[in-house]
This record gives C-alpha cells, sequence and structure tokens, in this order.
C-alpha cells in the first residue's frame, strides 16, 4: 500500500493538473519506460470523463509488480487484475478477473475507432483473450505483461504484440460504436 500511495504523490501535481485544466488530458511530452528500454511517449494521449480517470488510475499503476491471479497493488498484478482493479476504482465497473470473460462483456470496437480507456486483447498463451491491456490512445496502451515484468506501456506496433492482437472492445457507455 504504502508503494502504491508513493506513486500517487508523484503524480499528484499531473492529476492536479489535469483536474484544473478542461476536460481533455493531453500529457506533456512525458515518456516512461518500455520491456527494450527506449523511452514510450505519453504526448498525443487524450481522454474526457470516464475514461480520463481510466487512463490515469491506469498509468499511477506504471512499475506495479506482475503476481499472476493479483487483485490489488500492494500484492501485484496479473492482467485481468489490473483492468479489473482500475475499473473498479476509477469507473466503480465491478468486473471478472479473467481477460476472456472481460471480452465477453464488452463490446467490439474497430482498432481505427480506439478510444483512451477501450481494452485491447491479445492471444499470448496459445487461446483467444487470453491478455488484455487498456488503451491510451496513440497506439499505445498499458498492461501487466508477466511473471517478470512490471505494469508498463507498450505500443501495439510492437511485432510480439502486433501479431497476437485479437482486437479493441469497450466498457464504456460513451464509446459505444
Amino acid at each position: 500500500m504504502r508503494r502504491f500511495l508513493t506513486m500517487g504523490f508523484i503524480l499528484l501535481p499531473f492529476l492536479l493538473n489535469a483536474c484544473g485544466t478542461s476536460s481533455t488530458v493531453k500529457q506533456s511530452k512525458a515518456a516512461v519506460g518500455s520491456k527494450q528500454g527506449k523511452p514510450v511517449s505519453l504526448s498525443r494521449i487524450e481522454a474526457e470523463g470516464a475514461a480520463r480517470e481510466v487512463v490515469m488510475f491506469a498509468l499511477g499503476l506504471l512499475d506495479v509488480g506482475y503476481q499472476f491471479g493479483g487483485s490489488n497493488p500492494e500484492a501485484g498484478l496479473d492482467c485481468s487484475g489490473m483492468v479489473r482493479f482500475i475499473y473498479k476504482e476509477a469507473a466503480g465497473l465491478d468486473l471478472p478477473h479473467n481477460a476472456a470473460a472481460l471480452a465477453q462483456i464488452s463490446q467490439p470496437v474497430g482498432r481505427e475507432k480506439l478510444q483512451a480507456g477501450d481494452l485491447v486483447f491479445f492471444n499470448t498463451r496459445g487461446f483467444s483473450y487470453s491478455h488484455v491491456g487498456i488503451y491510451l490512445g496513440d497506439n499505445k496502451f498499458v498492461h501487466a505483461p508477466s511473471s517478470r515484468g512490471k505494469i508498463r506501456v507498450e505500443s501495439l506496433a510492437t511485432p510480439y504484440f502486433a501479431q497476437r492482437y485479437e482486437g479493441g472492445r469497450t466498457l464504456l457507455a460513451m464509446n459505444a460504436r
């Protein structure tokens, strides 16, 4: 819990700034690391309403450790646990802790219509909808990658994810297509 609160205090100026300006969140020249060690720019991410809350909450969990079956940041999170935790805290939705179940309850969204806060699904374990992340915009998503990883931002264009991408889906009514 202490680690999660520390991250919240670090992000507090950004959160206050976002709440004190317009209804659109724009990350200014922010960059976070990716697995390859290259900075990932978040400068073109925009979100409004519940999607903004989802995105800000997701960014607040960067570097939280992975834990299979994990459902809270103190113990670590897996991919669906991360999505469930973020949507519960940011949007008040109580979701299942399973990527395939998340796919079943959400509405399909074409890749060209993805918006911040939408879910992106991948086949990483030889079966459909075995991995899930939260789309941030600008072809980026946040996810809890593996037993040796931490929550981080990736690009949908990364060869590993591009080859395994199964589609986008939405849970947010304002994103219904």
